[in-house]
């Protein structure tokens, strides 16, 4: 031990013969030589950047694509990838600066919320706070205090042991292979109609702009891959192809998801239905004359009927209010001061309800404006956390498709909803008595009972209904 002590010869059984196996060894000896210093540079450290809550309840995102690859550099609130939720699709931003080393998810996953999404190495003295301080090891006994048998007994475990060099494990770890950029190139419809099938993006050459897969690449592949010519045929089997049904089981996709969920928590609150017959001939009317208006082209039946709830709502607040349930032995009443009139949509990712926001300072040229931008979102996927979230009422208009009744189920958020029928012409009275052509179409109400009574509800059914029928009385109103 005088000899350590003196900086003397060491003798060989002390001196490793693979001294950079030391660093792999978890042992309580200092190390023994170690005199030369230089500078370094920045201490690097990894960190993860975990999926946060993005708001509206929402548990779970799905990724469509990645903006960034293993190795690329990203800075701080640049976009990490694209993800679509069940309200709507939106970026997720880096919060560090740095090199990305790892991916823990791929295209098409469903990633929960809380899940760590993927490793940054980073400056740590950029994200000090963030660096936490390593728990402190027990302190090591002083090599000097060792027994000259112990020190003899841990070097020779150095000399024999058989720890891998990094070089040997990393040769070992297969390299996966380079993933096709078509796996970040299709639109979520597109991947919806992957999912049905069951098939796989890179298995198809897609054909639009920079290789993006379209829906008729894969209906193209679906009906080749289905092909019955690479089976024996049968002669008395006509040739002509056949729709058969198959039994599959596809997952939910988010926005599915998120209607079953939500759907099951709406039928708890007890339902009711209003259901009344308007006659729609002097909105028609004006739309007829208003046609010559460039602008007003785009003006359907819609706005007329949004803005004429909006009214009504003046009149009968309780029907824009919330129910708070927080605490279940006294529940509550939030009444809201703006109307956010959602309006239920058809898209190609399903049913979204996006809302029109403040209806009540806004005319209804700009009702019909905010309706068209909403639906053109809709259409290409990309309606935003901001256009799908705050919704006080809900307006649906099934009658675009067909049905001229419909019992609509409230959210949850909200105590009643609107559904709109087919409009029809029926023969009914005028003033006069004369038979005349009538453009009817049915409104049906659905209500919270809890908090809603039936009177409430027809009262506030009939002053639609008027505003409908007599579309000057807006006139009064309208700012």
């Amino acid at each position: 031990m005088n000899l350590l002590r003196s900086g003397g010869s060491i003798p060989r059984i002390l001196r490793p013969s693979r001294p950079q196996s030391l660093l792999r060894i978890r042992c309580p000896i200092p190390p023994i030589a170690s005199r030369g210093f230089h500078a370094g540079s920045a201490l690097l450290g990894v960190r993860s950047q975990i999926l946060k809550d993005v708001g509206e309840g929402i548990t779970e995102v799905q990724i469509i694509q990645w903006y960034v690859e293993e190795g690329a550099h990203i800075e701080e609130w640049k976009p990490l990838f694209q993800y679509q939720s069940d309200k709507a699709v939106d970026d997720i931003t880096s919060r560090y600066e740095g090199v990305i080393k790892k991916l823990h998810f791929e295209a098409d996953d469903t990633v929960p919320t809380g899940s760590a999404l993927v490793e940054i190495e980073v400056d740590d003295a950029k994200y000090p706070d963030e660096n936490p301080q390593p728990v402190p090891a027990a302190n090591p006994e002083p090599l000097e205090n060792a027994s000259a048998p112990e020190v003899a007994a841990v070097a020779e475990a150095i000399e024999s042991s058989q720890v891998e060099t990094p070089a040997v494990q990393k040769s070992e770890v297969p390299e996966e292979a380079p993933k096709s950029k078509h796996a970040s190139l299709a639109t979520p419809a597109v991947r919806g109609l992957l999912k049905t099938h069951g098939v796989d993006i890179l298995h198809i050459n897609g054909t639009g702009k920079e290789g993006r897969v379209m829906k008729e690449d894969v209906l193209k592949f679906v009906v080749t891959r289905d092909s019955p010519s690479s089976t024996p045929s049968i002669p008395s089997v006509p040739t002509a192809t056949e729709t058969r049904q198959t039994e599959t089981t596809t997952n939910l996709t988010p926005i599915q998801s998120s209607m079953f969920k939500t759907m099951t928590k709406s039928l708890t609150i007890p339902h009711f239905l209003y259901a009344d017959e308007l006659k729609i001939n002097d909105i028609t009317s004006i739309r007829k004359k208003l046609l010559a208006d460039r602008d007003a082209k785009k003006i359907t039946f819609l706005p007329f009927v949004v803005k004429a709830v909006s009214l009504a709502l003046a009149d009968f607040p309780l029907l824009n209010a919330r129910v708070d349930t927080t605490d279940p032995s006294k529940p509550k009443l939030i009444m809201r001061s703006k109307h956010n009139i959602g309006i239920a949509m058809d898209t190609p990712n399903g049913l979204l309800v996006p809302n029109i926001k403040d209806v009540a300072s806004r005319s209804i040229l700009d009702i019909a404006s905010e309706i068209s931008r909403l639906s053109s979102l809709g259409k290409e996927g990309k309606l935003s956390s901001a256009d799908m979230s705050g919704g006080t009422v809900t307006v649906s208009n099934i009658g675009n498709i067909g049905g001229t009744y419909v019992a609509p189920v409230l959210v949850p958020t909200e105590v009643a909803i609107l559904g709109i029928g087919r409009t029809r012409d029926v023969p009914v009275f005028d003033e006069a008595g004369q038979v005349v052509r009538g453009e009817m179409v049915n409104f049906s109400w659905s209500a919270d009972h809890r908090v809603v009574d039936g009177a409430t509800m027809a009262r506030m059914g009939n002053r639609v209904r008027e505003l409908i029928e007599a579309p000057e009385l807006m006139l009064l109103n309208l700012r």
